[in-house]
């Protein structure tokens, strides 16, 4: 008896004051903030992966030797941890969400079965001649086996988001009555899996990833650098790292330029959202945004703020040239996102993202000027730097998911109507309780493989870690000098 009354005395007082559909929603949101780590990470590195698997075959240089080795296996333990991370969720439609399920079954059920079948095993079987087919594949095959790992990571993130960009802008499809329930069948596959979102939102999330992967490639490259100066294959991954960001990080800010125009002009609401402008006119675009107390943090009206402002730059981008626009309001709605996440998830986003602008363009002088290795102040901030990506990537995507609601599909089902019937907040509660607890476990486990692959690269070249270690012989000195 004291086992089933136990769970009731733990929750009691403060887990019922969740409702099922907030602790359901906020599940279901961590489940996929901790999965879309492990996700970005396969979809970002797997361009990395090929380059040193290419360069590793064809110039037997034991830089990418080491490259190729250490990175692969860092794929491996993100690709494991995704599988079981992500898995969850597709219960969580049924046992959380199973008006949604039935709603929509028809028109997520393909895309969702195509990236399992066709992209995960895809990715699966030849991460394994990766790992262990070295010896045993051609030159050819192996490298082969590479871009088809890198190929079926993005294939999954291409089938996955079209289940997403879908929930954004529906279409190819009409609602019947089917069992006495309103339900989406399928009519344009071709309309419903190509969305008017779909390219800007795999465009805008694969370059994301990119940049997510080349900070942390950058940071441990850094890491390693800064304890051995001569590290040859670090030294290279450093400034492959660089490059990429040069590349990645200002096409970033071009394309979500653009694609602000777009979600402007379907999903009008979302955008009133990230710039809290509530009464409608003419928009100004919040440069910065500082609260003058506590209430302005969860109430982000204009008046609550500090801000450093352009006046009708929001209207300029939400119509791509005219200052004077008229852009609704959030008064306009009857129910509007947690506006205060959304409206901070966003400045935050795009602070990150211009920081990675001049991170990008601080290597790239570093580069030009031969320098890149001997900067203390830049490998410090590097390796500061590392998680800064996923950051920038988990608050792009609360923007595009909370910024959405009240809709799980836009205009057609709202989230409240989506969640269980029988599901009460206190099993709610629980359960989310036992998914962060589960969850926050998993991560520190990554964690720890990271640093013991780290560790262990250090251990290679000659480095003492710990006081266990046989030692090697001083750590080069470095200086704080630029």
């Amino acid at each position: 008896m004291f086992s089933t009354v136990l769970p009731d005395v733990l929750i009691q007082g403060w887990a019922l004051q969740l409702s099922p559909e907030l602790a359901s929603r906020a599940q279901f949101g961590w489940t996929i903030s901790v999965h879309i780590i492990f996700a970005s990470l396969s979809v970002g590195l797997a361009p990395f992966i090929v380059y040193f698997t290419w360069k590793d075959v064809r110039t037997d240089d034991e830089r990418f030797t080491r490259l190729r080795s250490f990175w692969v296996k860092v794929f491996a333990a993100g690709f494991v941890m995704g599988t079981v991370t992500g898995i969850p969720m597709s219960f969580q439609f049924g046992t959380n969400f199973p008006q949604f399920a039935e709603v929509a079954g028809e028109l997520i059920g393909g895309p969702l079965a195509f990236e399992a079948k066709m992209a995960f095993f895809l990715e699966a079987v030849f991460l394994g001649v990766l790992l262990f087919g070295q010896e045993r594949v051609s030159d050819r095959t192996y490298i082969l086996s590479s871009v088809l790992v890198g190929v079926g990571a993005w294939l999954s993130a291409f089938w996955i988001l079209i289940v997403n960009a879908w929930m954004q802008t529906p279409q190819g499809f009409e609602m019947i009555t089917r069992n006495g329930m309103e339900v989406a069948k399928l009519t344009d596959p071709l309309a419903a899996f190509f969305t008017p979102r779909m390219p800007w939102m795999y465009v805008h999330m694969v370059n994301a990833s990119v940049i997510s992967v080349a900070l942390l490639v950058a940071g441990v490259s850094a890491y390693i650098v800064w304890k051995k100066r001569d590290a040859a294959a670090w030294n290279t991954a450093l400034k492959l790292a660089v490059i990429i960001l040069l590349v990645t990080a200002p096409l970033q800010a071009v394309h979500g330029d653009a694609y602000g125009r777009h979600v402007a002009d379907t999903q009008p609401q979302k955008f009133a959202a990230m710039e809290a402008h509530y009464d409608t006119g003419t928009a100004d675009l919040h440069l910065l945004a500082f609260p003058k107390s506590i209430d302005a943090i969860t109430d982000p009206k204009a008046e609550n703020l500090f801000t450093v402002s352009l006046p009708g730059v929001g209207s300029f981008l939400a119509t791509g040239g005219d200052f004077d626009a008229e852009v609704l309001g959030l008064n306009e709605y009857e129910e509007n996102p947690p506006v205060a996440i959304v409206f901070w998830s966003f400045r935050f986003m795009v602070g990150l993202g211009f920081l990675f602008i001049g991170l990008a363009l601080w290597g790239g002088y570093l580069i030009y000027n031969r320098r890149l290795s001997e900067s203390s102040r830049f490998l410090k901030t590097m390796i500061a730097a590392s998680p800064l990506g996923y950051a920038a990537l988990l608050t792009g995507w609360y923007v595009t998911e909370i910024g959405r609601q009240p809709w799980v599909i836009q205009d057609e089902l709202r989230t409240s109507e989506a969640v269980s019937s029988t599901l009460s907040g206190s099993e709610a509660t629980l359960t989310l309780v036992g998914f962060v607890v589960i969850y926050i476990g998993l991560i520190l486990v990554a964690l720890h493989v990271l640093r013991w692959l780290v560790e262990d690269e250090l251990r290679a070249l000659g480095v003492k870690v710990s006081d266990d270690d046989r030692w090697y012989g001083p750590v080069p000195k470095v200086s704080d000098d630029d």
